[in-house]
Parts: C-alpha cells; sequence; structure tokens
C-alpha cells in the first residue's frame, strides 16, 4: 500500500476544472487501499477530511490561495512536506510540479491544447503551461492524462514516452448529476428567470477554446426566425473572452440571451437536464467533463468532434462544427428533431454511466503502485 501525497493547493474555490477531477478522484479512494495524506487551502480542509475519514489532511499555508505563492510554495514547502509525511509518492493534479522532491513524483497533464490550440490563449498564459509541461514530463515518474487523444498529442508533440503515460478517464458524480425532476428544472428556470421558455444551455469557462462567439452568432442564425425562440444561456466563470461581449452585441432585440456567471453547484442538474440542448462547440479539450456531465443530466449534447470529445461523447452526442454557419444548422437541425433529442437524452444517461470515478481511482492507484516501485 503506496503512501501518497496529494497536492490539492491548486483546487479554485469555484470547484471548476481540477477541484471535479480532485473531489471525484479523492472520494473514489476512500474506498480503496491507499495510505493517503492531502495537502489543502484552509479552506477545503473540512471538506476533506469529511471526503477522507482515513487519510491525514494538513492545511497548507494560508498565502497558497494566492497563484504566485503557490507555485512558490510548490517547488520548497511541498517537497518538505513530502519528506516530513514520509511519502512514497508525491501527486501533482495540475501539470506543474516541484523540480526536486525526496519521493518518485506523479502529474496530471489534462490537455496538450497550449500546444495543438496556441491560438486561443494569451502569451504569458501559454508560455507557461507550455514550460511546465515539457519539464513534468521530464521530471514526473508517470504521467496521468484523461484520455487517449491527450497521451497521443503528447506523444506526437514532445516525443513523450508513451509507457510512462497512463489513461485514467475522468468519472461523473452521479449524485451530483442526474436527471431532474420536473420540480427542479422548474426551480432553476424560476431562478434564471426563464417562465417556461426553452433554452439552450451552455457551462463553462469562457475562455477563447470554449469557442462561445461561434456558439452566439450559430443560435441567433438557427433561432432568429422561429415563432417562440429558444433562450440561449451562457453560464459559468468570467473568462478572458472579449469576443464573447462582441457577439452578445450583434444579437439582434427580439432574442434573449443570458450570462448568470457561476450557478451554485445544486442547480447544475436542473440548468443541464432542463434545457432543450446542452452545446459545447469547443475547439478541443483534454477531456470534456462538462458533456458528460451534462450528458449524465439527460441533455441532448451538441459538441465537436474535436480531440477527446469522441472518445466521451461516442454516438450518444450530435456532432457540429467549429464554424457559427456549421453550428447554427446542425443546432436548428436538432431543435426541430424532438424524437433525436430524446435518443440522444437515453443514449447520453447510460454512456456516462461508463464512466466513473471509480475506474479513475484504480488507475491513478496503479500508476502510484508503479511510481513507488511497489
Amino acid at each position: 500500500m503506496p503512501r501518497v501525497l496529494v497536492d490539492a493547493t491548486s483546487v479554485p474555490a469555484d470547484r471548476g476544472g481540477v477541484g471535479r477531477y480532485l473531489d471525484g478522484l479523492l472520494g473514489a479512494l476512500a474506498s480503496l487501499p491507499v495510505d493517503l495524506v492531502v495537502v489543502s487551502q484552509r479552506s477545503d480542509t473540512e471538506r476533506y477530511a469529511r471526503l477522507l475519514p482515513r487519510a491525514e489532511v494538513i492545511a497548507a499555508p494560508a498565502a497558497v490561495n494566492h497563484r504566485p505563492t503557490r507555485l512558490a510554495w510548490e517547488q520548497t514547502g511541498l517537497p518538505l512536506l513530502a519528506q516530513q509525511v514520509r511519502a512514497q509518492v508525491l501527486h501533482a493534479p495540475f501539470y506543474t510540479c516541484p523540480l526536486r522532491a525526496p519521493c518518485p513524483v506523479t502529474v496530471t497533464v489534462h490537455d496538450a491544447t497550449f500546444f495543438t490550440e496556441p491560438e486561443h490563449y494569451d502569451k504569458s498564459r501559454r508560455t507557461f503551461f507550455r514550460s511546465a509541461i515539457k519539464t513534468s514530463m521530464r521530471r514526473a515518474s508517470r504521467v496521468i492524462v484523461p484520455s487517449k487523444a491527450t497521451r497521443d498529442e503528447l506523444i506526437r508533440l514532445l516525443d513523450a514516452d508513451p509507457t510512462k503515460i497512463d489513461v485514467a478517464y475522468h468519472g461523473v458524480d452521479t449524485q451530483a448529476f442526474y436527471p431532474p425532476p420536473a420540480e427542479e428544472k422548474a426551480r432553476v428556470r424560476a431562478r434564471l428567470g426563464l417562465g417556461d421558455t426553452p433554452y439552450v444551455a451552455f457551462l463553462g469557462a469562457k475562455e477563447p477554446r470554449k469557442n462561445v462567439p461561434n456558439l452566439i452568432r450559430g443560435w441567433v442564425a438557427a433561432v432568429s426566425d422561429r415563432v417562440d425562440p429558444p433562450v440561449l444561456v451562457i453560464a459559468g466563470g468570467s473568462g478572458h473572452d472579449d469576443d464573447i461581449d462582441k457577439a452578445a452585441a450583434e444579437v439582434p432585440g427580439h432574442l434573449r440571451m443570458l450570462r448568470p456567471g457561476y450557478l451554485r453547484y445544486a442547480d447544475l442538474p436542473g440548468y443541464l437536464g432542463g434545457a432543450v440542448i446542452a452545446a459545447y462547440p469547443s475547439h478541443g479539450e483534454g477531456f470534456g467533463l462538462p458533456i458528460l456531465e451534462a450528458m449524465a443530466c439527460g441533455a441532448p449534447v451538441l459538441t465537436t468532434p474535436r480531440l477527446s470529445l469522441p472518445e466521451v461523447g461516442g454516438d450518444a452526442v450530435a456532432y457540429t462544427g467549429e464554424e457559427s454557419d456549421v453550428i447554427g444548422a446542425d443546432l436548428a437541425s436538432l431543435l426541430d428533431d424532438a424524437p433525436r433529442r430524446a435518443r440522444l437524452s437515453a443514449a447520453g444517461q447510460a454512456r456516462a454511466k461508463e464512466f466513473t470515478w471509480a475506474s479513475s481511482a484504480e488507475v491513478h492507484l496503479a500508476a502510484w503502485t508503479r511510481a513507488a516501485g511497489l
């Protein structure tokens, strides 16, 4: 049984991205034979102590909630902590890792889009993560990735050693993401001020890679001439895509688009499951957790066949292109085909059940056991 120190200090307050990954993974590890130590931000220690009653949960210095300080602490304080707790493996869950550590290090590299889609990142972020990924690929004993597409891109672009990469698909928390009852959908509709109007849902960070401006323009093309046009709801973090504001300014006055920002975690099943379509026309993902969560909630999903997304969606989602005119045509076609939406809803729910955090945890544990030489 390896003694593993998991660094959870990179988890954001909104539980997006790495937060969903670590919460799901650690919850599943609670029932596996692993001696866990988790270091987290102080605001998360109680959460992880409840999630992992047999693990040792340690609060990191308060300053790590600031990213530059956290990265500095990762290089100095984290290796020292690994030594103090006698860790046999140190797991870094978000691209970066210590350059020097007293034990083998494993790293999760979530995607390779900093290399494949460089135009969708600002220069400083692109430069930082490219360097971090290259360093982690060299330094880590094992690298964990969430899809075969990400593994293949790292091998192709960085000449990575395929024998040290482990594919661990993400799972979906079926207690948090499920087909919601009618009253739950109605509650979220009321909270958003939607009444009985149908809506198309997007949920995710508003980054250029997510292709939100083209979704807005495609939705306008698909619904402008309809008697009862569905609302477009763009939910999630603010991100850094200025083109979203430009696209929003082009929306005709008779159409309605909502940008409610972050939604409460408890509202996500009602939001996703209540949508006539969940649209996610991304330029590329390392995994695509938003489409898996939408599928689990029973939403018919429209996405792109880019990178890992077909690995997640399979035949249970509808596919479109990345340009606004293609998105508009495919969105209109799906809006007009209720039987197809019903088939996608049922198929998506069934496929989502194949992705479990228990399976992901088993791959992680095997990687840690191998890294520790046990």
